[in-house]
């Protein structure tokens, strides 16, 4: 069964609707479902559907000519194989579809350019000259979003300025994921989301059937699995000095966020080579940079700073826990490995996704209207903040702080403070306490909104006070239930 994806198939279906013709580009990360996607667009319509490979030119061109001539075009009664790669574009105008779209999906894209770089010349030309006024609507799709960022679609590139929509897909957020495990309590969606992420292929691994413990030792920890070799396959497939990329995503999977702190724990003494090799995972969607939301532009251009975090979720768990313990894994030893490493830390290495989570239910929140204003810009704050401290002098210091969300309006009048809490205790008042000592650094003569998340429900002090405050209280049940009537 298909599941999410209603806002990308929307875009194709209005673009599939529109009258003239359609140059689309979609493209993203590996196993973040884009064939499955595509495939799913395309039923119940005519259309050819080519799957590039790595392979030659040659070969290309053939499998190519015998798809479209698996169509009933007028050239199928005289050729086996198109002579060119411009006749064989340009007979997509014969598809036999009536009045509906000549509907063209080449997925994986980049492989055709790389086996002949004359490729987007060629459809340069065919969509100036033919393609641009025909009812043809052709699908580019790929996974190398460098090579689609850099070569195809940047500036002095043949098809710059041609596409007519473009989209990058990224992984599902958490509500189309949770849909994998409907039957999971809260609890659990939480944690499956917190150890596979959005990635609709590592969420077809899971059995919902199983509890989580079950999943993560049969289908992550045990040796043969498809998740098991996931990470490996995929940083081969993508990247050079594997062992290097290992080290920093370990690192950063641990706790170290600093590009001075990754090169230490990872044994590189140059940082500005760090630098490098945390640019390329950003480009494959494993890593992100981060900033305080209220960071200015020139903070952002600054190389040495921002905090980098692991953005996929299956990573994080796999370095957290999986790489460190190979040998015990090779070794067979997986109940070990989960009782007395996996099992112990996994409601703390959750509490992370649970900060994701509810700042995606608050972006919902906004979609509908339901905030108490409209932020602007939402996301993690970090900064500096006063904290009592008997050993240092007046009785207070200053320590570094973070506040897990915080949106901002246009005018910064208003501020949305929230805090997210997954543990098995409830939302504590001293804990409460500190978040509001938190808001020191921020504007002083603005308003300011609090929304608490709690796994385990709040202090009886903190409800009292909620309404005073202009408090909203967010129980677990709330967040992972948004869209279901509860």
């Amino acid at each position: 069964m298909f599941i999410g994806r209603e806002a990308e198939l929307k875009f194709l279906q209005d673009r599939y609707e529109d009258r003239n013709g359609q140059l689309i580009v979609l493209y993203g990360r590996r196993r973040v479902g884009k064939t499955e996607t595509l495939r799913e667009f395309c039923k119940g319509k005519p259309h050819v559907f080519f799957s590039c490979t790595q392979t030659t030119d040659r070969v290309q061109l053939r499998n190519f000519s015998s798809r479209m001539l698996q169509e009933n075009i007028p050239a199928r009664n005289y050729i086996s194989t198109f002579d060119d790669w411009e006749k064989a574009f340009r007979a997509m105008l014969d598809l036999p579809y009536g009045d509906a779209k000549k509907l063209v999906v080449i997925d994986e894209f980049p492989y055709l350019c790389r086996s002949n770089k004359s490729i987007p010349s060629i459809l340069q030309n065919l969509w100036d000259a033919e393609f641009r006024e025909s009812n043809l609507m052709l699908i580019l799709c790929g996974s190398a979003m460098s090579f689609i960022e850099k070569e195809l679609l940047a500036e002095k590139n043949p098809l710059y300025g041609r596409a007519t929509g473009i989209y990058k897909m990224k992984e599902m957020g958490f509500y189309d994921a949770a849909k994998f495990f409907p039957q999971y309590s809260e609890r659990d969606k939480i944690l499956a989301y917190a150890v596979l992420g959005g990635i609709p292929h590592y969420l077809r691994q899971w059995d919902p059937e199983r509890p989580v413990s079950e999943n993560i030792k049969r289908n992550i920890l045990t040796k043969g699995c498809v998740l098991y070799s996931e990470v490996e396959f995929l940083l081969h497939q993508e990247l050079r000095e594997t062992p290097i990329y290992n080290s920093i995503i370990e690192a950063v999977a641990l706790g170290s966020t600093r590009l001075n702190e990754i090169s230490q724990k990872s044994l590189l003494e140059d940082t500005s080579k760090t630098s490098v090799y945390l640019k390329n995972l950003i480009e494959l969607g494993i890593v992100a940079r981060e900033f305080s939301v209220d960071a200015r532009t020139k903070e952002q251009a600054n190389t040495s700073r921002g905090t980098y975090r692991l953005t996929d979720n299956f990573f994080r768990f796999w370095y957290a826990f999986g790489f460190a313990n190979f040998s015990q894994l090779e070794d067979g030893d997986v109940e070990g490995v989960y009782q007395y490493v996996v099992e112990p830390a996994l409601h703390q290495f959750a509490s992370f996704a649970f900060e994701d989570v509810c700042r995606e239910f608050i972006r919902e929140k906004q979609k509908k209207n339901e905030l108490p204003f409209r932020y602007a810009k939402m996301g993690r704050w970090m900064g500096k903040t006063t904290v009592r401290d008997e050993k240092a002098d007046h009785g207070l210091r200053t320590a570094e702080t973070e506040i897990d969300l915080l949106g901002i309006d246009r005018e910064a009048k208003n501020y949305l403070v929230g805090e997210c809490k997954f543990k098995a205790a409830p939302f504590s008042y001293t804990e409460y306490l500190d978040t509001l000592a938190k808001l020191t650094p921020l504007k002083k003569n603005a308003t300011f909104y609090y929304a608490l998340f709690s796994e385990s429900g709040f202090d009886e002090k903190i409800a009292a006070e909620a309404a005073e405050r202009k408090t909203q209280l967010y129980a677990l049940e709330q967040v992972v239930n948004y869209f279901i009537k509860i």
